[in-house]
């Protein structure tokens, strides 16, 4: 299905379309912990040999008396120019006929093939059909350490163990594969579009679940495994190929919205709801991310037209959306759907209630200040605010009432001249 050759074009332009880099994890195996770490270093070759049946020390405040599987385990201490006699007697100990030390040596194959791997690979896949199943688990995790660290030491050997019919070895194969997802994400498509064409439903489901490891890493590989993975006859593979559309949706918005308007319309209703969360995710002002909601508006699947229906208001204003509503009325069945669509049909400014109405009336133009005070001097009400009661004490308040000016003097038609205003004093210039 897939060529390792394949590249992506524009189909207008034949230009190599924009990929994401692959993002690798660089993979350590982690050293193991013992008593084999307080062996000294020169003792440790002739433990693992056998030459030494003995070997006594103290690691951790307790005394420890190491016998050759220990020895065997401390080889993985040895690096540079003493890894060569270390993998000499790892080789020994790989074909030594007693169980035990043949899985003291498959602990220390992997950390040890990272500095001399010759010929160590070829034994772990002669001892994942040990006679002993103890050794056949220890091949196992073996594989499992050492896949994302191998991958092109180990790929003919997971690939078998992948359709391994015993659990626990195609379990470890799958582990080892999913760690090869995270450093080496381009071999794990390989072995992810292998498990595609295979006829059990099983094995192409296993694999699906890994497409969200390598979608952001692998780039238009990622994206043609989900889209093989879409098509498949069995739900369960869809399932999982749909539960990536959303993480999609924020890396590629294009990629994204082609295939979920394809897994919009699948028969299974799982497969909808991750579609429909995945154009949640896309560009609000897209016009085909708006279409699509508006088509998932009317799906048959109530959980669909639930989820698109809640999202209709962020799209649209409030006239469109109620002719939007009006129209989804007509078709739908649902109580609750119906009640929300109601609610968006209802113009309450003409339609609602009173107290509804009145929200969307302008509120009066404020009175200025001078013109309130002036009104509640005369005694006048401004708007529905009572009168304040003036206190007869408050002098403050009764200073600002203008008083009533005094009636004119009216003087009588004869008065008596005095002498004063016949000589024309007047006692005002005094």
């Amino acid at each position: 299905m897939l060529s390792k050759e394949y590249i992506a074009r524009d189909p207008r332009t034949g230009r190599p379309l924009n990929v994401a880099k692959s993002r690798r994890k660089k993979q350590y195996i982690e050293t193991r912990e013992g008593p084999w770490l307080a062996i000294q270093d020169t003792d440790i070759i002739p433990l693992a040999n056998g030459e030494i049946s003995d070997y006594e020390i103290s690691w951790r405040s307790k005394k420890y008396n190491l016998q050759r599987e220990d020895g065997i385990l401390g080889l993985t201490r040895l690096k540079g120019p003493r890894a060569v006699p270390a993998h000499k007697s790892l080789l020994l100990a790989l074909e030594d006929e007693r169980p035990t030390i043949r899985v003291s040596a498959l602990k220390a194959l992997p950390e040890v093939a990272t500095q001399k791997s010759d010929e160590l690979f070829d034994w772990l896949s002669v001892l994942l059909d040990d006679k002993d199943l103890t050794v056949r688990q220890a091949a196992s995790e073996a594989l499992a350490i050492s896949a994302p660290v191998f991958p092109s030491g180990v790929d003919i050997i997971i690939h078998n163990e992948l359709r391994s019919l015993e659990p626990n070895r195609s379990k470890q194969a799958f582990k080892g594969l999913e760690s090869l997802c995270e450093a080496w994400p381009e071999v794990a498509c390989d072995h992810i579009d292998e498990l595609f064409l295979e006829p059990n439903p099983e094995l192409r489901f296993k694999g699906a679940k890994l497409l969200g490891k390598v979608l952001l890493k692998s780039g238009h590989i990622g994206w043609d495994l989900v889209s093989w993975a879409l098509n498949d006859d069995d739900p369960k593979v869809r399932r999982a190929a749909a539960k990536t559309l959303p993480k999609l949706a924020k890396a590629d918005t294009r990629i994204a919205t082609i295939l979920s308007e394809r897994a919009l319309s699948d028969s299974d209703s799982q497969v909808r709801i991750s579609a429909v969360k995945a154009i949640r995710s896309l560009d609000k002002d897209s016009g085909r991310a708006r279409e699509l909601i508006l088509r998932g508006a009317s799906s048959r699947d109530v959980e669909v037209r639930r989820v698109c229906i809640e999202m209709l208001p962020i799209l649209y204003g409030e006239d469109v959306l109620r002719g939007i509503a009006i129209d989804l009325l007509k078709t739908e069945t649902d109580s609750k759907l119906t009640k929300t669509l109601s609610d968006f049909a209802t113009d309450d400014s003409l339609e609602g209630s009173e107290a509804q109405k009145n929200r969307f009336l302008a509120p009066a133009a404020p009175i200025p200040k001078l013109d309130r005070e002036v009104a509640e001097a005369a005694g006048k009400s401004v708007g529905l605010e009572p009168i304040k009661p003036v206190s007869k004490n408050d002098d403050s308040q009764l200073s600002n009432i203008p008083q009533s000016k005094p009636k004119p003097k009216v003087t009588d038609l004869y008065r008596s001249v005095s002498q004063d205003d016949m000589m024309g004093y007047d006692d005002d210039e005094y």
